[in-house]
């Protein structure tokens, strides 16, 4: 009943139509993941592409293709698809069209765990290194939560900004401290922030866990949160716990955030961007905007990864650069319309 009455269709939206849009959606990511095994340095073809993923014969194509095109492009469409997903989720719950999971203290608690650890313990290996941005990404969104349920009307979308806002303020002034007196903290931070999907720290293999179970709450989240859009007042009256709504959607937020950081960096923007794309195809039902959000997600990454590859041939630049250079804009404009004070 609750996603009935929250599932407004905008004008000329049908269920057809919808379907029609997410289906074009998939096929646009899935050209993407095309354009992103054939294009580099060296462009390939369609027959050469397939040739070394069904049959390779060890051709200097084949092992570019399967030990670099094809790991990094799998990277960035579990990335994308995580951040599609976290910003739509951050969006719906704080009902604010700038809103990107970073709001949470994300970027910041994993940056600080690592510049910490690295303070004291020197050089770290890629996967502890990767490990350690996770766990710093889960704490710094468990005090966030904290914080902004210790108010008098508890988690609200305004206390979990601010309390948000405190912490990333704080995590970010003790990073600044930690590599102002540590010049291999520095370094180690000006290579991470940078947000890449080449880097292959083997991470995926062990968080897989937590992107499923990030999927599984925000599944769980999506009726709930098609309610929370009409008010929380509403959502009750409906018989939904706002609570217990906000901690899942928080949970999933943290789970699906801080696995795209651990393995990719803070790759910024993409939560911000995605949401806006699924929702002015999809409208505002959460029960289309989920996988709108995880294919669009997933579809621009590989594009700005496949753009950075083209742009500076034979090098290249980082997807969080290519993603800063279009989002800056885009969150210009964003800002600049009065409409979009609520979503």
């Amino acid at each position: 009943m609750a996603t009935a009455l929250a599932g407004r269709p905008a004008r000329g939206t049908t269920t057809r139509s919808r379907a029609r849009r997410l289906a074009l959606t998939l096929v646009a990511a899935l050209l993407a993941v095309v354009l992103s095994v054939c294009v580099g340095g060296q462009p390939s073809s369609l027959a050469e592409a397939w040739h070394a993923v069904a049959t390779p014969s060890g051709t200097v194509m084949d092992v570019t293709i399967r030990e670099l095109r094809w790991p990094r492009t799998v990277t960035a469409v579990v990335v994308g698809a995580c951040l599609g997903l976290a910003g739509v989720l951050v969006q719906g719950h704080t009902r604010n069209p700038i809103a990107d999971p970073g709001l949470l203290g994300i970027n910041q608690g994993a940056a600080l765990a690592i510049v910490a650890t690295t303070a004291v313990a020197g050089a770290l290996a890629p996967l502890t290194q990767a490990l350690l941005a996770f766990t710093g990404a889960l704490v710094a969104v468990v005090v966030v939560f904290l914080i902004g349920s210790a108010a008098r009307h508890g988690a609200t979308p305004i206390t979990l900004v601010l309390a948000g806002a405190a912490v990333s303020a704080l995590c970010t002034g003790l990073v600044s401290g930690i590599v102002l007196l540590n010049d291999q903290a520095l370094d180690t931070l000006r290579f991470w922030q940078v947000g890449s999907v080449a880097v292959r720290n083997g991470s995926l293999e062990v968080l897989w866990p937590f992107l499923a179970l990030g999927l599984l709450l925000a599944a769980l989240n999506v009726g709930p949160l098609n309610a929370l859009s009409l008010g929380e007042d509403t959502a009750r009256s409906l018989g939904v716990s706002v609570p217990r709504a906000r901690a899942t959607g928080i949970a999933a937020i943290t789970l699906l955030a801080g696995a795209s950081v651990t393995l990719a960096g803070p790759i910024a923007f993409a939560g911000l961007v995605v949401p806006h794309v699924a929702r002015a195809l999809m409208g505002p039902d959460h029960r289309w905007l989920v996988p709108a959000g995880i294919l669009t997600g997933a579809g621009v990454l590989l594009l700005a990864d496949t753009a950075g590859r083209v742009i500076a041939r034979p090098g290249e630049l980082s997807v969080g650069v290519v993603l800063a250079a279009a989002g800056a804009p885009f969150f210009v404009h964003l800002a600049r319309r009065r409409k979009l004070a609520a979503v």
